[in-house]
């Protein structure tokens, strides 16, 4: 610098916009969490709630018919079962998260695919049925209202 008057140029940091689109992304996703709720977790973390959701409710019922022992009896039964069913799951579960993720892929597929079907069958339905019924004539076509190429033929 041979002049006064230069100052030395500013350290420019060459991820300042990666850092500022993470902060906005992560402060997009603390905002939609706190408006819509916790997301769902992994398959496996949600196999895991459900296990312990039903092992919770299995323990609480309550068998009106059974007397006061055997309904102690059938109490320390079943939280006796739940408790061997979650030794065996659980470690299955940790072992094969990887696999229940993919289970639930391969079922959001199953169900994409289906739904697909049966939203292409309704609209062949409600197309036939929502064609102007002929003054006089039947409100469906019949097998000989249409010509081989697919054409309405009009009868009247």
């Amino acid at each position: 610098m041979s002049d006064a008057t230069e100052q030395p140029a500013p350290q420019v940091d060459a991820d300042a916009w990666e850092k500022a689109c993470a902060e906005d992304l992560a402060a997009e996703k603390a905002r939609r969490r706190a408006q819509q709720g916790p997301q769902p977790g992994t398959a496996a973390e949600e196999l895991k709630k459900l296990v312990d959701a039903v092992a919770d409710k299995l323990s609480g019922v309550q068998a009106p018919f059974l007397g006061a022992v055997a309904q102690g009896t059938a109490e320390q039964a079943v939280k006796q079962v739940v408790k061997q069913a979650r030794s065996v799951v659980e470690p299955v579960i940790e072992r094969n998260s990887d696999v229940f993720d993919h289970l639930a892929a391969a079922g959001s597929e199953l169900l994409a695919a289906y739904r697909s079907a049966v939203e292409g069958q309704e609209a062949r339905w409600t197309q036939r049925t929502q064609e102007p019924k002929a003054p006089g004539g039947p409100a469906r076509k019949g097998p000989g209202d249409e010509a081989p190429g697919g054409e309405h033929i009009d009868l009247d």
